[in-house]
Order: C-alpha cells, then structure tokens, then sequence
C-alpha cells in the first residue's frame, strides 16, 4: 500500500475503535486473516516454531507474537510497545442524573485531555459492560452507540465575555455532565438511562452489573489540507503506533524473517500503567518468560535472551506548531511529513540513550525513512511513555520514538500522511533486521 491507503486504513482503525476494548477487538479481527492463534493464559501452551499467537489480558491490552525459528539466546526479542487508551472522559457509576428537566451523564476525567475540544462535539459512548448471564455467570460484552447522543454545549460568549482572551475554562465537577436528555421530572434518570443500555445492548437492564464508558466522538476521520497531506482523527495517540506496528508486524518479510517479533499494546499508559494489564504490571513480563520456556528449558537462557532484546517504545510526538514557536525549543522543531521522531530526556521521562538513538538511526537510514530528534523545553514538564517503565522492569535495551503530531490529547487530533509510511517502514527494517 502507498501512504495514502495506509493512512486510509489507519482511519478506518480508529472509527472502528471508539475504546480500548474496541481496538483490542479490532487487532484481533486482523489477526484471523493471518492465522494467529489465541492463547489463554489459564492454560498451558503448546508454541511450535514459527506459530503465530496472541493473548489478551481483560480486553483491553493484547500481546500478539510470531514465535521465530532462530535460537532466542542469539536474536532475542524484538519487541514494539504502544497503548489502546487515550485521554478523555469516562461515565461514573451512578451517572444519570435530573436537572431543570435535562438528564445528565456525569463523566469523569481519564488521564490528560484537553477539555475544551469536549464541547460542541457530537459525542457518543463505548465500552464494555459487564452483566450476570443466563447461566448466573459474570460475563462482559463490547457495546456502542454509533448515534450522536449527548453533548457539552459551550456557554454563548454573550454570556461569558472574557472566553477569547481568558481561554474556555470548564469547572470539572459541575460544568462537564453531558446532556442526554429532555424529559418530564416523573422519568427517573438511572433507570431512564439503563433502559438506553438495554436497547443498545440487547441485555437486560436488571442484568446490567457494571460499565466502563468511554466518550468518544462520533465524527469520522478525515484527510485535510490542500494537497490532502494531512489527516485528522481522535486517538492518534495512540492508535496511530499500534495500527503502524501492527502493519508492520503483519508484513509478509516479517512473518517469514524467523525472527522472534512482539506487538505489546496495553491499557492505562494515560494514568500510570500501574494495572494488571498495563505496562507497569506483569503482562509483557509473563509473556516473554513462557515464549522463552517453550524455547528452552535453561533459565539462563532466558536472561541470555533479554540480553539480546530490544523494545521500540511508539507513542507519539509533539510537531512543531508555527502559530505557537515559543512552545518549543528552538533546536529541536520537529516537523510533521518529515518523518519518526527520535526522542530524548536526559530524565529518562523517555527510555532512549545514545546506543538504542543510533540503532534506530541507523534502521532509519537502511529502510530510506528520515528522522528527527526532539528534546522537551528544560522549563517545561514532560511528558512519558511505557519505554522507561517496561525497559527497567525487563532490563532491555529501548528506544522511544513517535511520529510527530499536532494538538496531542485534543478530542480531534491531527498528524501527516507521510509520516505514517516513515514509522511503517521502518519498523518492517526492525522486525527483518538480522
């Protein structure tokens, strides 16, 4: 595929993918088409040389691996890590709520979005619930609202004056609700609104246990600028890098490089990765080590592959915005189409050093991809990834690197076309690399 149609298949992705949990099923939906295998992790597996597998940990997290045919003590693992979630609002357990005749869904704050690109949205809510089954069991199933339902209208400037100069400023606890609905005071709110899961669902309101509700917007995403060399979308960060990953992983030269090759997508990278089934657990960790012990019985073997490992951390990166350049420092303007970014923070907010930096360089320069190297103002925080969290925890060698973007963890987001074919490519170098 050229830029364009990865790109187009990005997009298709995402709109498939208005939550983690949607995302996790829509990288196993591609991964039948390749004869990949489900592996559970209450059994005892069976890995044959060359077999193609993958596991899911609560729904949300997938770790998807071809099981390579050379020596795992000399190659080692080569090893992507990305996340399924991003910045936003989630519904609370007692939402629903009735006020001067509107029901209200209030939301909690997940991670670190931008809160004012929530208003005016056409927004929507996806997720999973869990519900106790006919057999009297706990059971959970995807749900989503594809219609426009609720909304965050912003105030008239009429009635707040001073939002131009003064910047949107939305009180957290009593200015996010969203509006569902118009109704009588006689409707009661929660039940008003688990009979709206019944019928999106199909299960029962009695059965309806529990919920994790991610807001998302219901606008698709889209190519822009005057030579379409742009796109737009919710979620690029991050499921620009797994949807890169995934493409490159899935590439004909990778599957048959023999070659022990992992795509580690997690869950709660927004809000720490301290979770089960996050980066900061013992997901990847737990993985690795059964891969290892199919391979070979020696535990030294194991550390002698860790050894031999590399991780590429992909998450996103911060474009340089012409409008704003005091954001940046002047060294260090990444520029979108310009290709993946190489980023550094002397601490360790990223996990690169100056041997993974060159290792990647150099991939860069086999696979014909230009690169770039950013570095975050010294009077401003920055940011992380799962880089620092799963090199450390695993002892391996990383880089972290991302394609640059504009307005990270805006509810629409915005990066190049180009870019996008860069960071594929040379992860398909990565994964053949000898």
């Amino acid at each position: 595929m050229n830029a364009a149609q990865q790109v187009k298949d990005l997009l298709d992705f995402i709109d498939a993918s208005p939550s983690p949990w949607h995302a996790v099923k829509s990288i196993e939906d591609r991964l039948a088409a390749f004869q990949f295998e489900r592996l559970d992790e209450s059994a005892k597996w069976l890995l044959k040389p060359g077999g193609r597998y993958y596991v899911i940990r609560d729904g949300s997290s997938i770790i998807l691996f071809v099981h390579g045919q050379k020596p795992l003590p000399e190659t080692g693992f080569k090893i992507i890590g990305a996340h399924t979630d991003s910045p936003g609002l989630r519904l609370k357990p007692n939402a629903a709520n009735y006020l001067d005749g509107f029901i209200r869904l209030s939301v909690e704050i997940y991670g670190g979005p931008i809160l004012a690109t929530f208003t005016d949205r056409d927004l929507s809510l996806a997720g999973r619930i869990s519900y106790k089954n006919a057999q009297g069991e706990i059971a959970s199933q995807l749900v989503r609202f594809d219609q426009a339902l609720l909304r965050l209208p912003n105030l008239a400037i009429h009635l707040n004056r001073g939002v131009n100069d003064d910047g949107l400023k939305l009180q957290k606890q009593y200015e996010l609700p969203l509006l569902l609905a118009r109704v009588s005071e006689a409707q009661l709110p929660q039940p008003y609104f688990m009979q709206c899961l019944q019928q999106q669902s199909g299960i029962a309101a009695g059965q309806i246990l529990a919920w994790e509700l991610n807001v998302y917007d219901t606008q698709k995403g889209a190519f822009w600028g005057a030579n379409q060399e742009f796109y737009s979308n919710s979620q690029l960060d991050n499921l620009a890098s797994c949807h890169a990953a995934l493409t490159a992983l899935l590439d004909e030269a990778a599957l048959s490089a023999g070659n022990t090759l992992v795509c580690a997508f997690f869950d709660h990278e927004e809000i720490g990765s301290e979770s089960n089934k996050g980066a900061d657990g013992s997901f990847l960790p737990d993985v690795l080590e059964r891969i290892a012990l199919m391979a070979t019985a020696d535990k030294q073997d194991y550390a002698r592959t860790l050894a031999k490992s590399f991780l590429i951390s992909a998450d996103m990166a911060h474009a340089y915005q012409p409008n704003f350049p005091l954001a940046y420092d002047a060294d260090h303007k990444v520029l979108v189409n310009n290709g993946p970014v190489i980023k550094v923070n002397a601490s360790r907010r990223y996990s690169s050093e100056s041997v993974s930096e060159a290792m990647f360089a150099n991939w860069c320069i086999e696979a014909g991809v230009p690169y770039q190297k950013y570095s975050h103002r010294c009077d401003l925080p920055c940011g992380s990834t799962i880089g620092p969290i799963t090199s450390a925890k695993l002892g391996i060698r990383s880089v972290d690197v991302g394609n640059p973007m504009w307005a990270m963890h805006s509810l629409r987001e915005s990066a190049g076309v180009q870019d996008h074919h860069y960071m594929i490519g040379v992860m398909k170098k990565f994964f053949t690399n000898l």
